[in-house]
């Protein structure tokens, strides 16, 4: 794998996993985890999106969607799991 290879994987996980957190909690989770989460939503969106049929093309840019659409999926599950399964009702309040 080259160096360049490695910088596309990383920017690609940075832009997927920031656009996940500001469409799931509206904002980003940080350099690292933003990273994290983008990069493990790439490997989730590239399995599921073939499985249901979609195929969003090459390139950049559809693998930033894919991974986005990953990386939301993974976002939701996690606030799922985290949350007992419940949705919150209007108005939840953390605090």
């Amino acid at each position: 794998m080259s160096n360049e290879s490695i910088l596309v994987i990383l920017l690609v996980g940075l832009m997927a996993g920031w656009l996940a957190g500001k469409i799931v909690s509206g904002t980003g989770y940080g350099l690292v985890a933003d990273i994290c989460i983008g990069i493990i939503g790439a490997l989730i969106g590239s399995w599921l999106l073939p499985q249901l049929g979609i195929h969003l093309g090459a390139g950049i840019v559809s693998a930033i969607i894919a991974a986005t659409i990953g990386a939301v999926i993974l976002l939701v599950i996690l606030r799922l799991v985290n949350r007992g399964g419940k949705f919150p009702y209007q108005g939840y309040s953390p605090t």
